[in-house]
């Protein structure tokens, strides 16, 4: 069996013990490229900020295998662009794990900054101030300042909202290298068309795990449709609950779908979580 990087224990997370994630169960494999699906507010971003820390389990664990680097890339809606920051400066806070936010920067940290710059295309922006910057500008020195991290696990929150198709196909482009290099990546994404032509595997959520594993089957339109009705029937004023139901398992085939998925538990209570 292949080393787990992720591991979901029953994990539940949420917000004023208001449950936004039910009870996931499962690994990430070291290496793995996962695509996190939903629609708006099924608990995407929040499993994201589990992951990093931002937010403590209301019940069950998730764990990050020991000596793992990790880089988190939030949403660009809770970035403050009006900072006085040039281009550099963003890029360069990639740094930081190494040299600690005052440290000083080295020949091949200088060099490492320029090298991220032109692998994203904005070599020449060093000194622009980052307000100047379009939304697809703005993404690629994100993803510079994510290359100079040289992260094991790379965490990216719907890093193609409001970026042009060009910049959408160059970024795709540096995530399928990072898997190439075998560091563990998980984005959230809305396209699912993208997701079907550029991810092997996808996780999907209606704010419980609906299905995970091979991408064309975890996106299948029965399961799609479930998501859909487990979104649907939320009530926002439910209680946490405990788990229950079915237990999918990525080497076995459940009845119905048909579907490989991953280890995730999968409950629907009447008018809860």
């Amino acid at each position: 069996m292949q080393e787990a990087c992720l591991t979901f224990s029953d994990l539940t997370l949420g917000y004023n013990r208001h449950p936004a994630v039910h009870h996931l169960t499962g690994a990430v494999r070291k290496g793995g490229l996962v695509a996190v699906v939903g629609g708006n507010g099924s608990g995407k971003s929040t499993l994201m900020k589990g992951i990093v820390g931002l937010l403590r389990p209301m019940d069950g664990s998730c764990s990050v295998a020991a000596g793992t680097r990790l880089a988190y890339l939030p949403q660009q809606s809770e970035l403050d662009r009006s900072f006085p920051a040039r281009v550099i400066d963003l890029v360069s806070l990639g740094l930081w794990p190494r040299r600690g936010l005052l440290g000083r920067h080295r020949a091949e940290d200088r060099q490492a900054v320029t090298n991220a710059l032109m692998a994203v295309g904005l070599r020449g922006f060093e000194n622009r101030p980052i307000d100047t910057l379009s939304g697809g500008q703005m993404q690629r020195a994100l993803f510079a300042r994510v290359l100079v991290q040289d992260a094991d696990l790379i965490l990216l929150d719907e890093p193609f909202n409001a970026v042009d198709a060009r910049t959408v196909t160059d970024l795709v482009a540096l995530i399928k290298s990072w898997h190439g290099e075998n560091r563990t990546v998980m984005v959230v994404v809305h396209d699912l068309d993208l997701v079907r032509e550029h991810f092997p595997e996808a996780l999907l959520l209606a704010r419980q795990p609906v299905a995970w594993g091979d991408v064309h089957q975890t996106l299948s339109a029965e399961n799609l449709l479930r998501a859909r009705h487990y979104h649907e029937a939320w009530d926002e004023s439910a209680p946490w609950c405990q788990p229950t139901g079915h237990v999918y398992d990525q080497h076995h085939h459940h009845d119905h779908q048909h579907a490989a998925v991953s280890s995730v538990t999968v409950q629907r209570v009447a008018g809860g979580g």
